[in-house]
């Protein structure tokens, strides 16, 4: 099962990792090809278990199991064993040795050489079956007075799942086919026969989350989920019946796109609790059953086709109206993907002023609904003069007019201008403003503000300080130069330094700065370990390792002990590195630019960086 850390990253894995951890049924060692005596470098509990040795007993002794040889062991087969090491060959045997405690057992071995990415034996792969009930049935109380053919009968009885996994092993088929190495483990045809770290196999129906078609899906059901929030309150509040062809088709159109994103949910890869990436279609349909499923499921149902038809009755028509909000269900995909955007501050920034606006939104839906609800008394058919709808309608120049012969109320804003209003209130309400020129009058509107005002303090006060936050980080290293300018010039003026010297000082300082953008390079070494610090070094100094013919014949080990104690260091135009008759203590390699060696103040040779 591939591995890996966030679900940003590739995952890498390798084939000793698959191995330990699929084959918790079978007995093995690893041995070491490039060593003499092939010692052991991994034994699985199967092995501890059927040998009676400890881990730390088997650990560095030779993969032949030269140390459970015996009296009794063929000497025949001690040869053939050691033949199949010396000539890195795969072979299988019937050879008897003891466990620990001394007691003769037959085993099936099996030897398999693993192969590198570059066709080199780097391991030998041992297993190990107890076939003892197959060469002498044993005598016990139970069996006292039966032939022994009885007894043979009853042990490869007792013994029939060892009988069903030793009948499809042929020795010839192991000699000749390496890739019978993945069988003789049973862990599968996706486990190739060779040690190295091999990107993750997918099955071809499974998509990865990291990939590029995944991310730009991603961004789709992102900006369709914005819509949907928007434009499902909008819908319910002013209770729009969509007999438009086109928003029917443009809404169903996105019902469509939902239900695939549902399907490919199914085929897509996750990170797992131990951060691996998880490819196992069932493992992944068990997960996405048991986290999204159900409220990705319920926010895509057709509620608009239903809605959309005229002789639905009023009630079950507004049953499914209101149904519409579930949808908003689907924010939780945003929710989801969070983590993806929160190393950005650009990004951060603008996903606040999204979430500012629509909540504004949803309270400018809710705002009207409840003044719509409140502007005409059903049960009187009268209308209500200090609702902040009818204040509205005077102040526009469209009032609400009485039609007695339909016996309805009639005129007032049109939509547009009810929803630019409802949401200029609660513009200027989250925003702590309030100009008053729109305000509530009845006591369902009064608590409505009040708690509105309650969610736009917090919302406020959280959006906002965010902001400030994003952009104090954006301009830290910036705020940190000029701090060390500064710093700088006031010593330099206190100490009354001369002229010149100064400004070779701040020459030094400026031009440091822009090559290092102000990065502390051995704070961040500090925080990784001893090997990933030298990893570092090594890159950091592949340009000296690479060209200079000094390190040309050296190892991995010297180069990588080089790198930790290499120091970069910059120079400024006109700085001398050494004066002469000075104790040299370091050896300077140039890596960029020049310098040159002065006597008697004439130039007597200019060192550029080392020659290709």
């Amino acid at each position: 099962m591939p591995g890996g850390k966030r679900g940003l990253v590739a995952p890498q894995n390798t084939f000793l990792e698959n191995i330990v951890r699929r084959s918790s049924e079978s007995s093995f060692l690893l041995g070491n090809a490039q060593i003499v005596d092939w010692p052991v470098v991994y034994s699985n509990d199967g092995f501890c278990k059927l040998s009676g040795y400890h881990r730390a007993d088997v650990m560095q002794k030779s993969s032949t199991c030269s140390f459970m040889y015996g009296e009794l062991t063929d000497k025949k087969t001690i040869e053939k064993v050691r033949q199949t090491f010396d000539n890195y060959e795969s072979n299988c045997f019937e050879v008897l040795l003891y466990k620990k405690n001394r007691t003769p057992v037959w085993f099936y071995m099996q030897i398999a050489p693993i192969r590198n990415e570059h066709e080199k034996v780097v391991l030998f792969l041992c297993t190990f079956k107890d076939i003892t009930l197959f060469k002498q049935p044993i005598e016990d109380d139970s069996t006292k007075g039966w032939t022994k053919f009885a007894r043979l009968t009853r042990a490869l009885t007792n013994s029939r799942s060892v009988l069903q996994q030793l009948t499809p092993m042929n020795k010839t088929e192991v000699v000749h086919k390496h890739s019978r190495l993945a069988e003789v483990l049973q862990l599968g045809s996706d486990i190739l026969p060779q040690y190295k770290q091999e990107a993750p196999k997918t099955p071809p129906h499974i998509i990865l989350h990291y990939c590029a078609f995944k991310t730009t899906w991603d961004w789709v059901i992102l900006i369709l989920t914005f819509y949907t929030a928007i434009m499902v309150p909008y819908n319910v509040s002013f209770k729009t019946k969509q007999n438009n062809i086109a928003w029917l088709v443009l809404d169903s159109v996105v019902d469509v796109i939902f239900l695939v994103d549902i399907v490919l949910n199914f085929h897509t890869t996750f990170v797992g609790p131990g951060g691996e990436v998880i490819s196992d279609p069932k493992l992944i349909r068990m997960n996405y059953l048991k986290t999204w499923f159900v409220i990705d499921l319920l926010s895509c149902l057709p509620y608009d086709i239903i809605n959309a038809f005229e002789n639905v009755d009023e009630g079950i028509s507004s049953l499914f109206s209101s149904l519409k909000v579930v949808r908003l269900l689907r924010l939780g995909r945003v929710a989801r993907k969070l983590d993806h955007y929160l190393e950005y501050g650009a990004a951060v920034l603008v996903l606040l002023v999204c979430v500012f606006g629509l909540v504004a939104h949803w309270l400018a839906c809710i705002w009207y609904s409840i003044g719509d609800y409140e502007v005409i008394d059903e049960v009187t058919n009268t209308i209500q003069i200090d609702s902040w709808l009818y204040q509205l309608a005077l102040s526009i120049g469209t009032p609400y007019r009485y039609n007695t012969s339909a016996g309805i109320w009639e005129g007032g804003p049109s939509k547009d201008s009810l929803y630019v209003s409802s949401l200029y209130f609660t513009m200027t309400s989250l925003t702590t403003i309030g100009f008053g020129n729109i305000a509530p009058t009845t006591d369902v509107e009064k608590m409505f503000s009040v708690a509105m005002m309650m969610v736009g303090s917090l919302l406020y006060a959280t959006i906002f300080g965010n902001v400030t936050t994003i952009f104090q980080q954006m301009y830290a290293n910036t705020n940190r130069y000029h701090e060390m300018l500064n710093n700088v010039r006031d010593f330099l003026k206190l100490y009354q330094v001369p002229k010149g010297l100064s400004e070779r000082v701040m020459d030094y300082i400026v031009s440091t700065w822009s090559m290092s953008k102000g990065i502390d390079t051995e704070k961040v070494l500090s925080i990784c370990p001893k090997d990933m610090r030298a990893d570092i070094c090594v890159h950091l100094n592949r340009k000296v390792f690479n060209e200079h013919p000094a390190f040309r014949l050296a190892s991995d080990g010297c180069l990588r002990a080089l790198a930790v104690e290499f120091q970069t260091i910059h120079c400024a135009p006109g700085d001398l590195i050494y004066h002469a008759g000075e104790s040299v203590d370091a050896l300077c390699f140039v890596v960029s630019g020049s310098l040159e060696v002065i006597q008697d103040d004439e130039v007597v040779a200019i060192l550029d960086h080392f020659p290709k």
